[in-house]
């Protein structure tokens, strides 16, 4: 059995890789073979470089790779809650094309993104979830999470839910987000900064 994996990018890193295993013996690669007890077991991946390890692309490849399968598994995981654990389109039968399109019904949506700019909201997120002891994330003060390929938002699966971009906001609204949030207006200012259109006060004299 071949298993192909190509770039689309002529520029990228890597070029056409081809693995080759023996479904009859231990998984091989060209004309080298794995040690007898390194045999492949249900659902395993063996990632392979031709040419052995290359100091420094390797670590970009490993950290595209990761973070490529944590996009992968919430793609999937959110199939299953419409499908199985909220069950809510358990008839869902769409095709590559149409998850791409994101045909489906509800949305995901994740802090720092345009529909939810502050990435203050994975605090309360994280602390809900216990996402330290049980997902080993964690969040750095500025919000970042680690590991780097990690994955985090929000689940809506209301019919009517769909993506959008928060705009640009005034100083009215940073002071009610403030107030709603129970948090000083500067700091507000801070973690929306990109967002708020007017002068933040914490500047003015």
């Amino acid at each position: 059995m071949n298993v192909t994996l190509r770039e689309r990018d002529r520029h990228a890193l890597g070029v056409e890789r081809v693995v080759q295993i023996d479904t009859t013996g231990a998984p091989g690669f060209g004309f080298q073979n794995f040690k007898a007890y390194d045999f492949l077991k249900d659902h395993e991946v063996v990632l392979t470089f031709d040419d052995g390890p290359w100091p420094g692309n390797t670590p970009r490849v490993l950290k595209a790779l990761a973070d490529r399968l944590a996009e992968a598994f919430a793609e999937h995981l959110h199939a299953r809650v419409r499908r199985e654990f909220w069950g809510y389109a358990a008839d869902e039968r769409l095709d590559n094309d149409a998850l791409i399109e994101e045909a489906y019904r509800g949305i995901r949506p994740a802090p720092g993104y345009p529909a939810c700019p502050d990435h203050t909201e994975k605090a309360g997120l994280f602390a809900l979830l216990a996402a330290p002891e049980n997902a080993h994330m964690q969040l750095t003060e500025s919000f970042a999470m680690l590991p780097t390929a990690s994955v985090s938002g929000f689940y809506f699966s209301h019919p009517e839910s769909g993506y959008f971009a928060v705009g640009k906001i005034g100083e009215d609204q940073v002071a009610d987000y403030a107030r709603r949030k129970g948090i000083d207006v500067r700091e507000a200012e801070r973690w929306l900064a990109l967002n708020v259109v007017e002068e933040p006060a914490s500047t003015r004299s």
